[in-house]
């Protein structure tokens, strides 16, 4: 390993290269960090080569732990103290941004972009070790990611977050006080956070990339306000500002209700980026006319679930539709085919998605209910329990775009089953238990048994398993649908857009 104080040398030189790191600093920011790594001095040699910034940061970690500065269990709280100090600060960063952000928004966001990823805010390492692939289904191709860096969440745990009114600081992950926060047992350091204040239907929001990035250049707009999650006109007018300064990116919300929202519904937030999701690809299956608002293009996306599109490039026009589509979904009960809208709470909800293209604002409003029942007590429109083992999470904005971001769990449990499967190790069904790993996958495994009739073959065994994977995420979106995909969902979808008083074009 490099000396101690060659690494501190090596970090400085690496943040003038790459964060902005202004020379006349670098006496100033030695200090710093030779006091928080408790070496006594400089190295006296001139360092001139440097690594990217996680070899670094692995062999400033090792010493750390020898040195009984930090632990094993807290080295990324301690990491992101060290990354925090050679980083701008916040008023430098949004500086940049904006003088960028008059010569192009893409440059803006391409170096705010690159930055947040030289310093290590979003952790290329951890990403890296996803397991990624796509599959084409019935209705399009379906991208598809077993996530390794973030845990899986339970929807009952995000309603029990929704609801806790406990005093918090910073009162959730999104909230603008995280930038620079240095982390608690459940909460993530930030000091590499960075915000850019922006303007979305004259109120004050922010952009912020995710450090998770499930997809090209995955950003995140959030209200300066911690609020509920809530979807408007209001919703509407914001993420037309968004793309209209960012006409590179889409911008999406998620539902505002549990079951058929995101993960966080404590503060207003939407998500957006690279337009690279399957969904975008899709074109209208059915297309309709408004008398009333002839500059409006209507149409039925022909997608896995229940999409409706508007498109135009007059603004104004665009945003009546999208209000009365609104309105009218938020009321809408069609008992035929299991639509009730409200009862003693509200269950129709809208997950919107803007983009602009060419001068034409589209809106994608994916329609939704969260309405349960005996028979389906996690959801009438959502994954039944014998699909839990796959995906048990709600079905939010990413995924019913068709990016699936899997529990990392699964890696394990698919190599247990590959094993079983193959014949490397015995396994007696009948007598596993729910403290079991694959007790969840019983019906899969049976399933596969089936499918495979005694093949063993490892390669053989791993497509069917995958293909078992890509099957259960294809059903999944169908089940998300509110208009089924037959013929007496076709009929139902088609009377709602004539309630809104839009005329099929034949």
């Amino acid at each position: 390993m490099t000396e101690p104080n060659t690494l501190v040398q090596e970090l400085v030189l690496y943040a003038e290269k790459n964060l902005y790191l202004q020379k006349e600093d670098e006496v100033y920011i030695t200090n710093l960090l030779l006091h928080r790594l408790d070496i006594p001095y400089p190295t006296e040699e001139e360092v001139t080569k440097v690594r990217d910034v996680v070899s670094i940061m692995d062999d400033i970690l090792a010493y750390a732990i020898e040195k009984g500065l930090t632990t094993e269990k807290e080295k990324t709280l301690f990491e992101t103290e060290i990354l925090g100090m050679v980083s701008p600060l916040p008023s430098r960063t949004r500086q940049m941004f904006y003088d960028d952000f008059s010569n192009s928004p893409k440059l803006a966001t391409d170096k705010f972009f690159k930055f947040c990823k030289d310093v290590n805010y979003i952790r290329t390492k951890d990403i890296a070790k996803n397991i990624m692939w796509n599959t084409t289904q019935e209705k399009g191709d379906i991208q598809i990611t077993i996530n390794l860096s973030k845990p899986e969440k339970d929807p009952k745990d995000i309603l029990r977050a929704k609801m806790d009114k406990s005093k918090k600081y910073p009162k959730c992950m999104l909230c603008k006080e995280n930038e620079g926060f240095s982390g608690t047992y459940n909460l993530p350091a930030r000091q590499t956070l960075r915000i850019i204040p922006i303007k979305l239907n004259n109120e004050d929001w922010n952009l912020q990339y995710s450090p998770y990035r499930y997809f090209d250049e995955h950003c995140i707009a959030f209200s300066n306000e911690h609020r509920p999650m809530k979807v408007s006109i209001n919703t509407f007018r914001a993420m037309l500002d968004f793309v209209t300064m960012f006409p590179h990116y889409f911008i999406g919300s998620n539902a505002a209700l549990p079951i058929v929202g995101g993960s966080i519904l404590s503060h207003d937030h939407y998500q957006g980026g690279a337009k690279v999701l399957p969904m975008f690809k899709r074109e209208n299956k059915l297309t309709f006319k408004s008398a009333k608002h002839p500059e409006v293009k209507i149409g039925i996306v022909d997608w896995y679930n229940s999409v409706v599109r508007i498109t135009s490039s007059n603004r104004a026009e665009l945003e009546l539709v999208a209000e009365e589509i609104l309105n009218a979904w938020n009321n809408y009960t069609d008992e035929s085919v299991g639509i009730i809208a409200k009862d003693t709470e509200q269950h129709n909800a809208i997950t919107p998605i803007a983009t602009l293209e060419n001068g034409e604002y589209t809106l994608n409003f994916i329609l939704r209910n969260n309405r349960c029942d005996d028979e389906h007590p996690f959801g009438i429109f959502h994954p039944a329990e014998r699909l839990h083992n796959i995906k048990k999470e709600g079905i939010g904005i990413i995924e019913v775009m068709g990016l699936f971001i899997l529990p990392g769990r699964l890696e394990k449990e698919m190599n247990m089953i590959k094993d079983y499967l193959v014949g490397n190790t015995v396994l007696d069904l009948a007598k596993l238990d729910e403290n079991d790993a694959l007790y969840k996958h019983i019906g899969m495994i049976k399933a596969l048994e089936c499918e495979l009739n005694g093949e063993k073959n490892e390669k053989k065994v791993s497509d069917s398993i995958q293909n078992y994977i890509n099957r259960a995420c294809s059903e999944i979106l169908f089940t998300t649908g509110v208009f089924k995909q037959d013929e007496q969902g076709t009929k139902a979808f088609n009377r709602f857009i004539e309630s809104v008083g839009y005329e099929l074009v034949k």
